[in-house]
C-alpha cells in the first residue's frame, strides 16, 4: 500500500464517514493487521492509530469491534504505545465500566500494552492518576460477573504485567489488605487458562520479593500447596512420604490430572524455585514435601523448558546449603564470565533436552536420583 492509498483509506476512518464504507475500511484495515508485514505498516502510522481509538467510539458495533481487535494486533508493536498510551485514562475507564459491552476487548489492549516495562509504568500511572487504583483492577478480577457482557479473563495478564513494578509487588503483598490470599483460589480456575496463568505469573513476580516469603509459606497465607496442587498428579506415596505433603496434597483422587499449560507448569516451578532463595524459605519449602511433588512430575513430564526447571529446583531441595554469606540466592553477584559460561550450559543442556525429545522418552529421575 503506497502513500497515496494509504490516505484514502484513511479517509474512510472517521466517525462521519457513510456506515457501510467504514464498515469496508475498518474490515480491511483488520485484514491488514493480521500480517506482520501490514503490522509494520500501521503500527508506525500515528493517523490510523488515532483514527482506529476514535472509531472505538463509533455507533456501530461492528465498527467498533473490528477497530479494537485492529488496535490489540497492533499493540504487540512496541512503536504503536506512545501513541496508544494517550488514550490509557479512557480505557481504564471503559475496563471499569461493569456495563461495557467491549470491555473483554479493552482488557486484552491494555494485557499487550503493559508487557513493555516503560509502557506498564505509564499504565499503572495513569490509573493513580485517575484515582482507579489496584484495588479496583483487583475487584473485578476477584468478581465473577462483574460484567454481564464480558468474561474480563485478560485482567489476570494484566495483573501479572503490572507486578513488574515493585509498587505493584508492594500493593498485592501489603500484610494489612489480604489482597494476594483472594487471588490464590484462580491457580485452579479451569474455565480459562488465560486467567489462570495471569495469576500464577502474578504470585511468580511477587515471590521476588524475598522478604515476604516467610509470611507467604505461614499459614497466614499458605501459598505452597496453591502451587503444588496443580504440579501434582495421582501418585501415591509411602505413608511416611504422604505426612510430609500437605495437607491438601495428600491422597490426591486417582483422576487428579496436573496443570495441562506447559508455561504455566513452568511458571509454578520458577515461583516455588524463588521462595527457596533464603534459607528460611528453602527450609520452609523443604520441610513440606516439595521434593516429592517436584520428583513426580519429572518422571511425567515430557517439555524440555519444564524439564528442565523441574531439575534446577530438585538440585536446590537435594542440594547442600550455601556457603555463609551466600545463603539468600537473590542477592548472590556472579561475575559476568560466570554468568555468560552458566547460560552457555543452559542453552547447551536445552539443545541436547530436544535432540533427546526427538529420538524418544528421556531420562528421568529416580526416587533417590540426584541431578548434576
Amino acid at each position: 500500500m503506497d502513500e497515496e492509498q494509504a490516505r484514502e483509506l484513511l479517509g474512510f476512518l472517521c466517525l462521519d464517514t457513510r456506515p457501510d464504507l467504514k464498515g469496508q475500511a475498518t474490515g480491511y484495515v483488520l485484514g491488514l493487521t493480521g500480517s506482520a508485514e501490514g503490522r509494520t505498516l500501521l503500527a508506525g502510522r500515528p493517523d490510523f492509530l488515532e483514527a482506529l481509538l476514535l472509531l472505538t467510539g463509533d455507533r456501530s458495533l461492528a465498527v467498533v469491534k473490528d477497530s479494537y481487535h485492529s488496535l490489540i494486533n497492533l499493540s504487540v508493536a512496541v512503536g504503536s504505545h506512545r501513541v496508544l498510551a494517550k488514550e490509557l485514562p479512557v480505557l481504564l475507564h471503559r475496563l471499569l465500566d461493569s456495563g461495557y459491552a467491549f470491555a473483554d476487548q479493552v482488557c486484552t489492549l491494555l494485557s499487550n500494552l503493559s508487557r513493555e516495562e516503560g509502557t506498564c509504568r505509564q499504565v499503572f500511572q495513569a490509573m493513580q492518576e485517575e484515582g482507579l487504583g489496584l484495588a479496583q483492577v483487583v475487584e473485578v478480577f476477584c468478581t465473577e460477573g462483574y460484567n454481564k457482557k464480558a468474561a474480563l479473563h485478560y485482567v489476570g495478564p494484566l495483573l501479572s504485567n503490572l507486578t513488574q513494578l515493585p509498587e505493584t509487588r508492594e500493593f498485592l503483598l501489603d500484610r494489612s489488605r489480604c489482597v494476594v490470599q483472594r487471588l490464590l483460589p484462580y491457580t485452579q480456575y479451569e474455565a480459562s487458562a488465560i486467567r489462570r496463568g495471569g495469576v500464577i505469573g502474578t504470585l511468580r513476580n511477587c515471590c521476588f520479593e524475598y522478604k515476604y516469603h516467610e509470611w507467604l509459606l505461614s499459614p497466614e497465607v499458605d501459598l505452597l500447596p496453591f502451587l503444588l496442587l496443580p504440579l501434582a498428579g495421582p501418585e501415591e506415596f509411602p505413608e511416611a512420604e504422604m505426612e510430609r505433603l500437605p495437607v491438601d496434597l495428600q491422597y490426591l483422587p486417582p483422576d487428579k490430572q496436573r496443570e495441562k499449560d506447559p508455561d504455566i507448569r513452568k511458571m509454578l516451578l520458577e515461583a516455588v524455585m524463588l521462595l527457596t532463595a533464603t534459607k528460611a524459605g528453602r527450609q520452609l519449602v523443604k520441610e513440606k514435601g516439595t521434593y516429592l511433588v517436584v520428583r513426580e512430575l519429572h518422571q511425567w513430564e515430557t517439555e524440555p523448558d519444564v524439564q528442565a526447571a523441574c531439575k534446577k529446583l530438585i538440585q536446590v531441595l537435594i542440594g547442600d546449603e550455601p556457603e555463609p554469606g551466600m545463603e539468600n540466592l537473590l542477592e548472590v553477584k556472579i561475575p559476568e564470565d560466570v554468568e555468560e559460561r552458566l547460560q552457555h550450559l543452559d542453552r547447551e543442556e536445552e539443545r541436547q533436552q530436544q535432540e533427546t525429545q526427538s529420538k524418544g522418552p528421556g531420562a528421568q529421575l529416580g526416587s533417590s536420583g540426584r541431578s548434576r
